[in-house]
């Protein structure tokens, strides 16, 4: 669960990116989140998703262009580095965070129920946006979309859900959205938690969570919001696994750069 506000303090942004975000060209999404974090910040990069060695090594070397004052890789790849002090001393002060992209089962089996995630929920909680792409994003809900078939058509056993950061119960993420084909098992993973907003975000496209829960769109690509605040009915408890799940009063939006939606009004507006 998200960790108690601030009294006077506003919640820090929550930016989920697609995955494959501009590196070379504007960076666009990159420079926003940066802005973000405010002049000159110091960011904590977790590439613990990742099995490449340079991952950390690479976006720190672009958020030092992007003129952040600091930016430091912290390799948390066993759950006892998640005790490191110097570690978490960084992340105590730091002015924002970014989470790699790569396998998100890595990040929720190395950082879940660690001084780590409860830290991370108490900064954002305390205004530091903290930004995640691909599995980076994946893992930012309290419902991960943790692995799941392609296709447009929602099936039953279709998604596998586990326990993410927990910085907002209020939406699931699926990422690198149109190029996989995963708006079936987006629907799935609504069907299971009719609850939260779905969100699939294409890649080189973030969304901009401000403390007001207003997402703004960022980027090349667009973002699907499926709000389950309608559905009627749902066949997904009698459905045998791999069958087509029923799901009806579903409403569904389609977002591109400048959109917008109010995640407590549930009203999505146009450039």
């Amino acid at each position: 669960m998200p960790a108690p506000l601030v009294e006077g303090r506003p919640r820090g942004y929550i930016i989920p990116i697609g995955g494959a975000e501009d590196k070379v060209g504007d960076m666009q999404i990159l420079k926003r989140f940066v802005r973000t974090c405010g002049h000159k910040p110091s960011i904590a990069i977790i590439p613990t998703a990742s099995r490449r060695e340079d991952t950390g090594r690479n976006y720190r070397e672009l958020f030092q262009s992007l003129h952040a004052s600091e930016a430091l890789v912290l390799n948390f790849a066993e759950r006892e580095d998640c005790e490191k002090k110097d570690y978490l001393d960084f992340l105590s002060r730091c002015d924002g965070v970014f989470i790699t992209g790569g396998n998100q089962l890595r990040l929720s089996t190395t950082l879940g129920g660690t001084p780590v995630a409860k830290l991370l929920r108490r900064r954002n909680a305390a205004g530091m946006p903290i930004a995640g792409t691909s599995a980076g994003a994946a893992i930012l809900p309290e419902h991960m979309i943790a692995s799941g078939e392609e296709g447009p058509t929602p099936l039953a056993r279709m998604v596998q859900l586990a326990p993410g950061l927990g910085i907002s119960n209020k939406i699931m993420i699926d990422q690198h959205f149109r190029q996989r084909d995963r708006l079936g098992r987006l629907l799935s993973a609504i069907a299971l938690n009719p609850f939260a907003l779905g969100i699939g975000i294409d890649e080189d496209t973030a969304a901009f969570i401000g403390p007001d829960n207003a997402l703004e769109v960022v980027g090349s690509g667009s973002v699907t919001i499926i709000d389950p605040s309608f559905l009627k009915h749902s066949t997904v408890a009698e459905t045998d696994p791999g069958k087509p799940i029923s799901l009806t009063g579903l409403r569904v939006h389609v977002l591109v750069e400048g959109g917008r939606y109010n995640i407590e009004t549930r009203i999505a507006t146009v450039p």
